[in-house]
């Protein structure tokens, strides 16, 4: 609030071109994402959707809608980026992981039995991630 409210406040000043910033976009297409990689992302977010089926019956009851496979695209998308600003051609599962969280904790709906019990979204997401092979 201080530093906002003066009467000039402070200017924001470019620090990447537009020309850049689209071609770092089309670099982060380019990250090499290995099948193995992308069949983990599948199986994560399936996890979400069925977790009885994945070994995680204990979240059958607490989550009413898992991720949706729009996830896929962006645990995917969000893999390569992770990577990209680690400096690496190739995303890892765990790149997948970093991302994760912020990816999906917004794409799964509780139950109630799941807000009753204090389970969050990111807790959810914690014992998918717990549970599911990484290649």
């Amino acid at each position: 609030m201080d530093r906002m409210a003066v009467a000039a406040p402070p200017r924001a000043s470019r620090v990447v071109s537009k020309e850049d910033l689209a071609r770092a976009r089309e670099t982060v297409h380019r990250v090499y994402l290995d099948a193995r990689v992308k069949d983990y992302i599948v199986n994560v977010v399936f996890a979400t959707r069925d977790p009885r089926g994945h070994g995680l019956p204990e979240l059958a009851g607490l989550v009413e809608y898992g991720a949706s496979p729009r996830a896929t695209l962006f645990l995917a998308l969000g893999a390569r980026a992770h990577a990209f600003l680690r400096r690496r051609a190739y995303a890892t599962p765990e790149d997948v992981k970093a991302i994760a969280y912020d990816v999906l904790r917004h794409r799964i709906t509780l139950t109630y039995e799941a807000e009753a019990e204090e389970v969050t979204p990111e807790k959810v997401v914690s014992r998918v991630l717990d549970r599911i092979e990484v290649p």
